[in-house]
């Protein structure tokens, strides 16, 4: 696993909808997530989350994915563009879905993310490409569950971010654990 990424596109929303637009830059608020995104929050955001307990706390204030994916995807005759999947960052050179839970991610100048786990896709994927969700959740060989809709982190610290700023992993010390829904 590299240990340097790059941030490809940034992207957010005021509104609850399924994609997000790609912006110039984004600023990340600590203990918030992206200004001016709708999931942006210390509780939940999530409609669904909300349902259940608007008290939770938000563990999905930023979701990055790997720019990666959409090259498969491509590969399987799903084009799919840079916020298009709900995401707030685009990454390229990083395993994202490899990281322990609390891995550091520095993004830009002063940007600091702590990872806190998948993102776990809804059948609105389904809406915005039919047969979507199949590729990216899905079952291995084992019968285990594979989700590869990207990840998912708290904001420790704030900063701007924009396309072409460095991504830095710090993981965290031993034992690491493994990535789960959040």
């Amino acid at each position: 696993m590299s240990d340097l990424g790059t941030v490809v596109a940034v992207c957010r929303d005021g509104g609850h909808r399924f994609s997000k637009p790609v912006a110039p830059s984004i600023t990340l608020i600590a203990g918030l997530g992206v200004e001016g995104d709708a999931h942006a929050g210390t509780t939940v955001r999530h409609r669904s989350r909300v349902a259940v307990d608007p008290t939770q706390p938000n563990l999905r204030q930023v979701h990055l994915l790997h720019e990666e994916l959409f090259d498969e995807l491509a590969r399987n005759g799903f084009r799919v563009d840079a916020g298009q999947l709900g995401e707030n960052v685009t990454t390229r050179g990083l395993d994202l879905l490899a990281l322990p839970r609390h891995t550091i991610l520095r993004l830009g100048a002063n940007a600091v993310i702590e990872v806190t786990g998948l993102r776990n896709p809804c059948a609105q994927i389904d809406n915005f490409r039919s047969g979507l969700l199949k590729q990216v959740v899905h079952l291995d060989a084992d019968g285990h569950l594979v989700r590869k809709a990207g990840i998912m982190a708290i904001v420790r610290h704030g900063g701007r971010i924009e396309a072409g700023d460095q991504i830095r992993v710090e993981p965290p010390p031993p034992p690491h654990l493994p990535l789960e829904r959040v």
